[in-house]
């Protein structure tokens, strides 16, 4: 246990931010999830509206720390080429190759 009063404030800081990052990254893996499975139901156009919030709930958790905003650009980056590679489908044209 710890002893000293520094040591004790800090296991209730960690104890705060930690509840406070399961929270943020909870709404973001929803946000994901529900774009997810948009896309799956081939609706394109809700898709968007999904991606989206998805989005914008990634860069509020990349601005607040939650995340590293690499690792945030990344899954958008993802995310939005499914959204591209399912519209694709949709719409019947042939997915272009990615380089």
């Amino acid at each position: 246990m710890p002893r000293s009063g520094t040591t004790k404030k800090r296991i209730r800081q960690n104890i705060k931010r930690r509840l406070h990052n399961r929270a943020a990254k909870g709404i973001v893996k929803a946000q994901v999830k529900k774009f997810l499975t948009t896309l799956e139901g081939g609706d394109a156009a809700a898709g968007q509206a999904e991606l989206r919030s998805a989005i914008r709930s990634l860069d509020k958790a990349a601005a607040h720390g939650v995340m590293h905003k690499n690792a945030a650009a990344r899954r958008k980056a993802r995310l939005t080429a499914k959204l591209k590679k399912a519209s694709a489908a949709a719409s019947g044209a042939a997915p272009a190759p990615q380089a």
